[in-house]
């Protein structure tokens, strides 16, 4: 089965916000054994929105829109579904009343005339609840194809895919399953691991597709299969990737797309009751954010000091300014002496410390832009790893915090 997703709106064509809708509807039609064949991004235009319907009526079986349910005047979409199915907009009573107890309850403006438009609909359309905001779904049908228009809002979008969309769907199409197991990797380039498992990929059964995805510092390997014998296909899956253990088991740290490293370190800290502080200098907080984006992580997490200046690394962490006058603010001394000191302070069992060089200029230190240390202090010792990550300064900081992520995974392991 095969779908479709238009974005609508110029804000995405200028790069004024970043279309993560489709990424989340991707991912959920997927689940359910729905491919998307193509994302289209169009102009809050009637002709280009027009255009683009009846091309995608031509290919696909659903077609999930974005956009364009707003109160104001640039908000077409319902208008151009209008033209599209030669209907009209007609009031509706149960959007109308919900519209007006969202209003009385949460919103302190009063309610306007174009407030109540946004309970106009198709006269042809099923009206999908939106428990979120003031714009309802809309579902209509064509040609034996479904077009689902959703406010363009996240939260309201996704609210309207989990509740409303995904049930119709599964209660309305015979589907296929589409099986997927994602092998989390760290440490050793996709060439590298490719090159590895060779034989392996090439004698894998004609119904399991290999994919490789590469981001800084990690490669997921994605096994997928389709068909129609769920279990089947999951046996097939499971033991190819079984086959793959004894080849680069040393650089697996997991499985599931959704299961990040620092949400299996998380588990690894609350199992074993254990705590981690961070001191970090060029990465700027971006591993304290990544770990307090994950929910509970005030159980093991006690805190960060982002001492990016020498100064504050001295008057605030602690470092000894000899230390930092004889080895460089960017050496493996004082990245131990950071792990050192923020454990201490905070009282935790693990401490991550980060200072190096992201460029574009030196700073304080002359070791080349690229050079960074890493430190892990752990209930038993404290040591701190020089790597080179290039150059370019948003690379640098993503794959040190990556690289820190694996390194202190390596020693919760150990106790």
């Amino acid at each position: 089965m095969q779908a479709e997703i238009i974005t609508i709106g110029d804000e995405i064509l200028i790069g004024q916000i970043v279309d993560s809708n489709s990424a989340f509807i991707s991912k959920e039609l997927n689940k359910i054994g729905v491919s998307v064949y193509q994302i289209t991004s169009v102009q809050d235009d009637k002709q280009h929105i027009l255009n683009t319907l009846e091309e995608a009526n031509t290919r696909s079986q659903v077609v999930i829109i974005t956009g364009g349910l707003g109160p104001t005047k640039d908000d077409i979409t319902k208008h151009t579904l209008c033209q599209y199915f030669d209907d009209t907009l007609i009031e509706n009573k149960g959007v109308l009343a919900h519209i007006e107890m969202l209003f009385a309850k949460y919103i302190s403006t009063p309610i306007s005339d174009l407030n109540r438009l946004q309970a106009l609909v198709p006269t042809g359309a099923d009206v999908l609840q939106n428990n979120f905001g003031t714009a309802p779904g809309i579902w209509m049908e064509k040609g034996g194809t479904a077009f689902i228009s959703l406010p363009g809002v996240p939260f309201e979008m996704k609210g309207l895919i989990t509740n409303e969309v995904l049930p119709r769907i599964i209660k309305k199409y015979k589907r296929p399953h589409i099986i997927h197991k994602t092998i989390m990797t760290y440490g050793l380039g996709e060439s590298a691991i490719a090159n590895t498992i060779e034989d392996w990929e090439n004698s894998l059964p004609k119904e399991i597709k290999l994919a490789y995805l590469p981001s800084l510092g990690r490669v997921r390997l994605r096994l997928t299969a389709k068909g129609e014998n769920k279990e089947q296909l999951q046996n097939l899956v499971n033991i190819e990737a079984k086959k793959l253990y004894p080849l680069i088991g040393d650089i697996i740290y997991g499985e599931e797309e959704d299961e990040s490293l620092e949400a299996l370190i998380a588990k690894l800290l609350s199992q074993k009751e254990m705590t981690l502080a961070t001191a970090e200098s060029f990465t700027g907080g971006k591993i304290a954010q990544q770990i307090t984006s994950i929910p509970g992580a005030s159980n093991y997490f006690k805190g960060s000091m982002v001492t990016y200046s020498t100064e504050t690394k001295i008057n605030v962490l602690g470092i000894d300014e000899v230390l930092v006058e004889k080895y460089s603010v960017v050496s493996e001394e004082v990245a131990v002496a950071m792990a050192k000191n923020v454990k201490q302070i905070l009282n935790t069992d693990f401490a991550i410390a980060t200072t190096g060089n992201a460029g574009p200029t030196k700073g304080d230190s002359d070791e080349p832009v690229g050079t960074v240390f890493i430190a892990i202090s752990t209930p038993e010792l404290t040591f701190a790893q020089k790597f080179t990550m290039g150059n370019h300064r948003e690379r640098i900081t993503q794959k040190s915090v990556n690289k820190a992520f694996e390194l202190l995974q390596k020693e919760i392991l150990k106790f």
